[in-house]
Protein backbone atom coordinates (compact mmCIF):
# COMPACT_ATOMS: atom_id res chain seq x y z
CA UNK A 1 0.00 0.00 0.00
CA UNK A 2 1.24 3.25 -1.10
CA UNK A 3 2.18 5.55 2.01
CA UNK A 4 -0.22 8.91 3.14
CA UNK A 5 1.09 12.71 3.33
CA UNK A 6 -1.45 12.33 6.14
CA UNK A 7 -2.30 9.78 9.23
CA UNK A 8 -5.02 9.76 11.11
CA UNK A 9 -5.82 8.60 14.88
CA UNK A 10 -9.47 9.06 15.96
CA UNK A 11 -10.22 6.47 18.97
CA UNK A 12 -8.62 8.35 21.80
CA UNK A 13 -11.31 7.18 24.74
CA UNK A 14 -13.12 10.30 25.88
CA UNK A 15 -11.90 9.88 29.66
CA UNK A 16 -8.31 10.38 28.11
CA UNK A 17 -9.12 13.22 26.80
CA UNK A 18 -10.82 14.95 29.69
CA UNK A 19 -7.88 14.33 31.78
CA UNK A 20 -5.12 15.67 29.42
CA UNK A 21 -7.82 19.30 28.97
CA UNK A 22 -8.35 19.18 32.43
CA UNK A 23 -4.01 19.26 33.00
CA UNK A 24 -3.67 21.36 30.59
CA UNK A 25 -6.60 23.71 31.74
CA UNK A 26 -5.24 23.78 35.53
CA UNK A 27 -1.65 24.48 34.62
CA UNK A 28 -1.15 25.82 31.45
CA UNK A 29 -3.83 28.33 30.58
CA UNK A 30 -2.39 31.19 32.68
CA UNK A 31 0.49 30.59 30.40
CA UNK A 32 -1.47 31.63 27.87
CA UNK A 33 -0.27 34.81 25.61
CA UNK A 34 -0.11 35.96 21.93
CA UNK A 35 1.13 32.71 19.51
CA UNK A 36 4.19 34.17 17.70
CA UNK A 37 5.91 33.23 14.36
CA UNK A 38 8.77 30.68 14.40
CA UNK A 39 11.93 33.38 15.26
CA UNK A 40 9.61 34.56 17.98
CA UNK A 41 8.19 37.35 15.53
CA UNK A 42 4.57 38.88 16.26
CA UNK A 43 2.35 38.81 13.23
CA UNK A 44 -1.28 39.11 14.06
CA UNK A 45 -2.05 39.29 10.17
CA UNK A 46 -0.51 36.02 9.93
CA UNK A 47 -1.40 34.15 12.93
CA UNK A 48 -3.99 35.12 15.37
CA UNK A 49 -4.13 32.70 18.66
CA UNK A 50 -2.95 32.08 21.87
CA UNK A 51 -0.36 29.27 23.16
CA UNK A 52 1.47 28.38 26.01
CA UNK A 53 4.45 25.71 25.96
CA UNK A 54 4.30 21.96 27.31
CA UNK A 55 7.30 20.75 28.06
CA UNK A 56 8.06 16.89 26.44
CA UNK A 57 8.79 16.03 30.31
CA UNK A 58 5.68 16.68 30.44
CA UNK A 59 3.55 13.48 30.83
CA UNK A 60 1.39 14.07 28.19
CA UNK A 61 4.62 14.75 25.93
CA UNK A 62 5.17 10.64 26.37
CA UNK A 63 1.79 10.30 25.60
CA UNK A 64 2.05 12.16 22.09
CA UNK A 65 5.49 10.17 21.20
CA UNK A 66 3.82 7.03 21.67
CA UNK A 67 1.81 8.13 18.58
CA UNK A 68 4.14 10.16 16.41
CA UNK A 69 6.51 6.94 16.88
CA UNK A 70 3.24 4.33 15.83
CA UNK A 71 2.56 6.90 12.65
CA UNK A 72 6.01 6.78 11.67
CA UNK A 73 6.40 3.01 11.66
CA UNK A 74 2.99 2.31 9.77
CA UNK A 75 3.08 5.39 7.31
CA UNK A 76 5.91 7.91 7.07
CA UNK A 77 9.11 5.72 7.73
CA UNK A 78 11.26 8.79 8.61
CA UNK A 79 14.31 9.06 10.11
CA UNK A 80 13.00 11.03 13.26
CA UNK A 81 14.91 11.99 16.73
CA UNK A 82 12.68 14.10 19.36
CA UNK A 83 9.99 16.78 19.55
CA UNK A 84 11.14 20.07 18.17
CA UNK A 85 12.77 22.26 20.89
CA UNK A 86 11.40 19.26 23.78
CA UNK A 87 8.34 21.61 24.02
CA UNK A 88 4.33 21.67 22.25
CA UNK A 89 2.10 24.62 21.89
CA UNK A 90 -1.21 24.69 23.86
CA UNK A 91 -3.04 26.53 21.53
CA UNK A 92 -6.04 28.50 21.71
CA UNK A 93 -8.17 30.30 18.93
CA UNK A 94 -11.25 32.39 20.07
CA UNK A 95 -13.78 34.08 18.01
CA UNK A 96 -11.98 36.20 14.98
CA UNK A 97 -8.65 34.23 15.15
CA UNK A 98 -7.23 32.10 12.52
CA UNK A 99 -3.51 31.23 11.16
CA UNK A 100 -3.32 31.92 7.80
CA UNK A 101 -1.59 29.55 5.39
CA UNK A 102 2.35 28.36 6.10
CA UNK A 103 4.51 24.87 6.40
CA UNK A 104 6.64 23.96 9.15
CA UNK A 105 9.47 22.77 7.22
CA UNK A 106 12.73 24.55 9.07
CA UNK A 107 16.19 23.79 10.19
CA UNK A 108 16.07 23.41 14.21
CA UNK A 109 19.52 23.58 15.49
CA UNK A 110 20.14 21.96 18.68
CA UNK A 111 22.79 23.09 20.76
CA UNK A 112 24.21 20.23 23.46
CA UNK A 113 26.75 21.70 25.73
CA UNK A 114 29.92 18.66 25.58
CA UNK A 115 32.56 19.02 28.61
CA UNK A 116 36.02 18.82 26.98
CA UNK A 117 37.88 19.31 30.06
CA UNK A 118 38.80 21.45 33.84
CA UNK A 119 40.95 24.65 33.61
CA UNK A 120 40.45 27.49 36.10
CA UNK A 121 37.22 28.53 37.64
CA UNK A 122 36.04 26.65 40.65
CA UNK A 123 38.60 25.96 43.57
CA UNK A 124 39.92 22.45 43.54
CA UNK A 125 42.07 20.87 45.98
CA UNK A 126 43.26 24.84 46.61
CA UNK A 127 44.01 25.53 42.74
CA UNK A 128 41.44 27.15 40.15
CA UNK A 129 39.83 24.92 37.76
CA UNK A 130 36.94 25.47 35.28
CA UNK A 131 35.22 23.42 32.69
CA UNK A 132 35.19 24.00 28.76
CA UNK A 133 32.38 23.47 26.89
CA UNK A 134 32.02 22.82 23.58
CA UNK A 135 28.66 23.15 21.89
CA UNK A 136 27.84 20.49 19.35
CA UNK A 137 25.60 21.98 16.95
CA UNK A 138 23.07 19.56 15.16
CA UNK A 139 21.46 20.45 12.41
CA UNK A 140 17.62 18.99 12.41
CA UNK A 141 14.70 19.63 10.03
CA UNK A 142 11.09 19.26 10.78
CA UNK A 143 9.86 16.26 9.07
CA UNK A 144 6.38 15.65 10.77
CA UNK A 145 3.52 18.12 12.24
CA UNK A 146 0.88 17.03 14.28
CA UNK A 147 -2.17 17.97 16.45
CA UNK A 148 -4.61 16.47 19.28
CA UNK A 149 -7.87 18.12 19.01
CA UNK A 150 -9.31 18.50 22.49
CA UNK A 151 -12.43 20.49 21.91
CA UNK A 152 -15.90 19.17 21.03
CA UNK A 153 -16.69 20.50 17.30
CA UNK A 154 -20.08 21.24 18.90
CA UNK A 155 -18.55 23.99 21.44
CA UNK A 156 -17.30 26.08 18.57
CA UNK A 157 -17.89 27.17 14.60
CA UNK A 158 -14.92 27.45 11.47
CA UNK A 159 -11.83 26.51 13.12
CA UNK A 160 -11.45 24.33 10.86
CA UNK A 161 -7.81 22.97 9.89
CA UNK A 162 -7.18 22.81 6.13
CA UNK A 163 -3.87 21.27 4.30
CA UNK A 164 -2.88 20.99 0.44
CA UNK A 165 -1.87 18.14 -1.32
CA UNK A 166 0.69 17.97 -3.92
CA UNK A 167 -1.75 18.61 -6.91
CA UNK A 168 -3.12 21.77 -4.90
CA UNK A 169 -6.36 20.13 -3.56
CA UNK A 170 -7.24 21.51 -0.33
CA UNK A 171 -9.15 19.24 2.07
CA UNK A 172 -10.06 19.13 5.62
CA UNK A 173 -8.63 17.88 8.82
CA UNK A 174 -10.99 15.87 11.41
CA UNK A 175 -12.87 17.55 14.19
CA UNK A 176 -13.67 14.68 15.86
CA UNK A 177 -12.83 15.33 20.09
CA UNK A 178 -9.57 13.34 20.51
CA UNK A 179 -8.53 12.73 16.61
CA UNK A 180 -4.90 12.42 16.43
CA UNK A 181 -3.08 14.18 12.77
CA UNK A 182 0.05 13.83 11.24
CA UNK A 183 1.46 15.15 8.46
CA UNK A 184 4.75 15.91 6.55
CA UNK A 185 6.06 19.11 7.82
CA UNK A 186 6.75 20.80 3.79
CA UNK A 187 2.46 20.19 3.64
CA UNK A 188 1.07 23.80 3.21
CA UNK A 189 -2.03 24.39 5.84
CA UNK A 190 -3.82 26.84 8.19
CA UNK A 191 -6.08 27.24 11.01
CA UNK A 192 -9.74 28.82 9.75
CA UNK A 193 -11.10 31.98 11.00
CA UNK A 194 -12.88 30.45 14.17
CA UNK A 195 -16.76 32.52 14.06
CA UNK A 196 -18.41 31.21 17.19
CA UNK A 197 -16.49 29.81 20.22
CA UNK A 198 -12.96 28.72 21.06
CA UNK A 199 -10.66 26.08 19.80
CA UNK A 200 -7.92 23.99 21.83
CA UNK A 201 -5.58 21.82 20.52
CA UNK A 202 -2.09 20.43 20.86
CA UNK A 203 0.05 21.23 18.19
CA UNK A 204 4.08 19.79 17.60
CA UNK A 205 6.61 19.13 15.33
CA UNK A 206 9.48 15.92 14.71
CA UNK A 207 12.69 16.52 14.13
CA UNK A 208 15.55 14.47 12.64
CA UNK A 209 18.42 14.98 10.02
CA UNK A 210 18.40 16.45 6.86
CA UNK A 211 17.03 15.21 4.13
CA UNK A 212 19.43 13.02 1.74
Amino acid sequence: MALQSVWYYTDLPEDVVDLIEKDLTENFDPQMGDSKLHGDALNKEKRNSQNAWIPTTHWVGGFMWHYIQRANRENFLYDLRCIDGESMQYTRYGEGEYYNWHNDSSIAVHYKPQALGMSGGESINNEKAHIDYLNKNTELVRKLSFTLQLSDPNDYEGGNVQLMNDAGQSYIAPRKRGCIVLFDSRTPHRVLKVTKGTRRSIVGWVVGPRWK
